[in-house]
């Protein structure tokens, strides 16, 4: 009978190694044995030494004795019994690393699963960076992972080579802060997605219960997706909606599924990984998004509704959005975001691609609540077909940097573009902002409407690009920027660009720049208000232009907001 001891230490394990690597294959045989593993504490030093040593005259089997850390209660370290039978609750977990040597490799991946009664009741996976640069390895691990198809695990490898060759954009606020090596481009969730709310794990259930998202839905929306990190946990959509035609699924389930045709066919046509360094880098890894298709002639009546929480530290989250509303339908699709603070940078680097088909009409509506320590890099773009309307309602809080600018290509005849938007910029924030039109067709209209606010020291920039090509004759673009800085420490500024090729076409742009006014306070104050309350009023009726075009829980939401910034406790 073949027999292998399984619990050996070596001088690896200081104060408990009674056998030198270099024994081991004389010791190992003159016993009759086979094979020996290697369980040294908390290390993986022993294994090429112990690989070396062997030469194939011994089995080596490779184990740790791993560390169990409890956040709950430090001077606890493992709680129950010593053992633990197959049937018991138990955690499996793996790593994968760059190579054994611990002062030049590192960790590239962390899997682990519960096991319960022989059955996996949950699961957790992250990808680790492990400071350098992503590799064709690495996104190729992901692509397989995910279970691409050809196309696709192309598409993710072209995007890299495209990201390592593009420079960082010198233009906009600094991103100095982020450090790429240090970002985890991928971090499952510890579930898969559910489609029933009460299957969802208890801690992701209770961060959206805290954000609104199960009342939300069954008050007043159509269907919800919730993202947590890389991967949607939940998503369900209502019969009735479904009954229309109306398709509302992950990204990852379109990608594979019955549209799979239609997601080849639009997938970052709008946003070309070529844009710029950050659409590069999403399109190598992304992960997670919804996909929307509302077929020809149907009119949603209730709002469609996805919600991304970042949740993991020093993590990045690269989900995409693709909508398509057909010919004489129409939607209004609403995205929250939000996204706990940390004293380490995290980023969001989505794409939301929005294809409105000839008298179609989209509403896309954002309310954006990251954290402090946030670089919101996210790219929009929207292409619009004669007589279609594409209205953004954008509402953007937090983020240490933001570079948010909605882009709409007015294609066809007669189309539209409205954009309204929000920004508050506080202490240490850095956002800029804007929007961007394209007037293509005949007789296409553009209204840009804008509110920024600035405080203790914020920096607010509102940048809007208009473009009249040659054969759009009968243009007509509108722009209006209002600023309201509450201290002499905040910064706004306005920065206008026009490229009109066109004598026929009517554009104008006006900025205001003010402070609120003491004597406004001065009279909610004598009407019993405080002065903290009176000019917290003061401001949501400033940012009043998108507040009214949202549903009232999010108008709601946008406006406590709004108060929570006025007293600077947000993230």
């Amino acid at each position: 009978m073949s027999f292998a001891h399984l619990h050996v230490h070596t001088e690896y394990s200081l104060l408990d190694g009674a056998c030198r690597i270099r024994d081991l294959p004389k010791l190992v045989k003159s016993m009759g044995q086979t094979a020996c593993a290697i369980t040294d504490h908390g290390v993986a030093q022993s294994f090429p030494d112990a690989w070396h040593t062997a030469k194939g005259k011994i089995k080596i089997l490779y184990g740790v004795e791993g560390y169990f850390i409890n956040n709950v209660d430090d001077r606890i370290a493992v709680h129950g019994r010593g053992d633990c039978g197959l049937d018991d609750e138990f955690v499996c977990f793996d790593i994968e690393t760059t190579g054994l040597k611990v002062d030049r490799e590192a960790i590239t991946e962390i899997g682990a699963v519960v096991l319960k009664n022989g059955e996996i009741s949950e699961r957790f996976q992250t990808f680790v960076n492990p400071n350098r640069r992503l590799t064709p390895e690495i996104i190729d691990k992901l692509s397989k992972e995910k279970g691409d198809p050809v196309w696709m695990q192309q598409f993710r490898l072209q995007s890299l080579q495209i990201y390592n060759e593009m420079p960082i954009p010198d233009w906009g606020p600094s991103i100095e802060g982020l450090d790429m090596d240090h970002i985890a481009t991928y971090v499952r969730p510890k579930t898969d997605m559910k489609s029933d709310w009460k299957d969802v794990p208890q801690d992701i259930k209770d961060t959206f219960e805290r954000l609104g998202i199960p009342q939300a839905e069954r008050k007043s929306l159509a269907g919800v997706g919730a993202q947590y990190d890389s991967e949607l946990v939940y998503h369900n959509v209502k019969d009735e909606v479904a009954a229309q035609g109306v398709v509302y699924t992950d990204m990852e389930s379109a990608l594979k599924g019955e549209y799979a045709d239609m997601v080849h066919k639009y997938f970052m046509k709008l946003v070309t990984p070529r844009d710029h360094k950050f659409a590069a880098l999403h399109g190598a890894v992304w992960s997670g998004g919804s996909f929307v298709y509302v077929p020809k002639g149907v009119q949603v009546s209730i709002p469609l509704q996805s919600y991304f929480r970042l949740n993991a530290k020093g993590a990045g989250q690269f989900e995409h959005t693709l909508i398509i509303v057909d010919e004489g339908a129409s939607l209004h699709f609403i995205e929250g975001c939000s996204a706990p603070k940390y004293n380490v940078a995290n980023l969001h680097a989505g794409c939301v691609e929005l294809y409105v088909k000839k008298n179609a009409k989209l509403r896309y509506s954002t309310i954006e609540n990251w954290s402090k320590n946030m670089y919101n890099l996210n790219t929009k773009r929207a292409l619009v077909e004669e007589g279609g309307v594409i209205e953004w309602v954008s509402g953007s809080f937090g983020s240490h940097v933001g570079c948010l600018y909605p882009m709409s290509v007015l294609k066809g005849d007669n189309s539209k573009m409205e954009f309204t938007g929000v920004t508050f910029a506080g202490a240490g924030q850095n956002l800029d902002t804007g929007a961007k039109v394209v007037h293509i067709g005949k007789n296409t209209s553009s209204y840009m409407n804008t509110r920024s606010i600035s405080k203790s020291g914020g920096i607010s920039t509102f940048r809007s690009s208009v473009v009249v090509q040659k054969g759009a004759k009968h243009a007509k673009s509108s722009v209006s920027c209002q600023s309201l800085m509450l201290d002499s420490e905040s910064r706004s500024d306005t920065v206008p660009a026009m490229d009109i090729r066109t004598k026929d076409a009517a554009v104008g742009h006006e900025a205001k720049i003010g402070s609120i006014s003491n004597e406004a306070v001065f009279y909610l104050m004598s009407r019993g208000m405080s002065e903290e309350d009176a000019r917290a009023l003061i401001v949501s009726g400033f940012a009043d232009n998108v507040s009214k075009e949202l549903p009232l829980e999010y108008a709601v939401e946008m406006n406590n907001l709004i108060r929570l910034e006025m007293k600077g406790s947000i993230g």
